[in-house]
């Protein structure tokens, strides 16, 4: 085993990353190591990437030089000496909530959103690099079937997953709107079709996203950036005057809040992902949720390991394919053009992998021809 590893540092707070030379992890008696096959540009790392307030705020000057990334599948070559339930050669994935086993939500089935929770790449070194070391209560045994380049992705799909069925996975037969045509909206959009859900809306801006989320299975798109037709009259037009049974929320906007509870049903579910601008925005609280009897959900990463079981069996089993969203794979040493790829505007790139390893580049290559 080499002394360092190539990785993507943030070390300045400014735009951008650099590829250097780090010490390979040290393991603490609860973690793995993990040489990492495949990983994935986020949302969050094109903040990072940007060094935006939020990055600033959450991550600050001090806490740098800092490994960038967090979505990540690999395999285990280094067991901690106190790990349980991983061993060499297990290939993996990894959640990115590390819990707190002192939190109340990690005692009642909640550990993705303790209070004490510790995120990879925001809150300590993440995944652009050679190596990534994370402790065992994340680590998630992949199905050999799924490639590294989807097996990645399986943190943001499970965001996805875990918004499309809420809580109590009863979305069978009904119809769902989502707003917002980013990377996870349009996972979101394979995962409503893959279980069936009968009649899906996708609300976005860009023709690019919209078109991969018509192959992913919406039925319906609708452009927020058009005024040729009334967004919430269509869909109730084709819900019978109900409204949809649930309305996804993936982008965090004020129209996103303004037109999703009206698009919604009396008595359905309204779930938020989107992360806003701004701290507070307002809503319509009568009769948006009151007088409707809505349920509103809020989503802050996956269920453990509920949504992460359910994940890997519906990449596994082929039901669900994500290689549309996929769109472009670098090498980790041409992660700028990466983020290039993420932040270009109009959107032309959904999901953006990268890979350390030349042969799994070349490998995954060889699998989209």
């Amino acid at each position: 085993m080499p002394e360092t590893m190539k990785a993507v540092v943030k070390t300045r707070p400014q735009v951008g990353g650099d590829y250097r030379d780090v010490p390979i992890p040290k393991l603490a008696d609860n973690e793995v190591l993990v040489r990492v096959r495949a990983t994935s540009i986020c949302g969050t790392d094109v903040h990072i990437y940007k060094w935006d307030p939020w990055s600033q705020n959450r991550i600050g000057e001090k806490k740098l030089p800092q490994i960038m990334g967090h979505e990540v599948a690999g395999e285990v070559v280094e067991v901690g000496r106190a790990a349980r339930g991983i061993k060499k050669g297990d290939y993996i994935s990894a959640e990115t909530h590390i819990p707190d086993p002192r939190d109340l939500q990690a005692q009642i089935g909640q550990m993705h959103i303790g209070d004490r929770m510790k995120i990879l790449g925001v809150d300590r070194d993440g995944a652009f690099a050679e190596y990534i070391a994370v402790p065992d209560v994340v680590a998630w045994v992949n199905d050999p079937a799924i490639p590294p380049e989807y097996a990645c992705v399986q943190e943001p799909l499970g965001n996805a997953t875990y918004s499309v069925l809420g809580e109590d996975n009863d979305v069978a037969g009904k119809s769902m709107v989502l707003i917002g045509d980013g990377p996870i909206s349009l996972l979101a959009v394979g995962v409503a079709r893959a279980v069936g859900v009968t009649n899906i809306f996708l609300v976005g801006k860009y023709d690019f996203a919209m078109s991969i989320g018509k192959t992913m299975g919406a039925d319906h798109l609708l452009y927020a950036n058009r005024d040729d037709i009334d967004r919430i009259a269509y869909v109730k037009d084709h819900t019978r005057g109900f409204g949809a049974d649930i309305v996804l929320d993936m982008a965090g906007s004020r129209p996103a809040l303004d037109e999703g509870f009206k698009m919604l049903r009396r008595g359905g579910r309204f779930t938020a992902f989107g992360v806003a601008s701004e701290a507070t925005m307002p809503i319509d609280y009568n009769n948006g949720i009151v007088f409707k009897g809505a349920q509103v959900h809020g989503i802050s990463g996956r269920k453990m390991f509920d949504t992460w079981y359910r994940v890997r069996n519906l990449l596994a089993s082929g039901r669900l394919n994500i290689a549309p969203v996929v769109t472009h794979i670098f090498r980790l040493e041409d992660f700028t053009q990466g983020f290039e790829k993420m932040i270009e505007r109009p959107r032309q790139a959904a999901k953006v992998v990268l890979f350390p390893d030349a042969k799994e580049f070349a490998a995954a290559q060889a699998r989209r021809r």
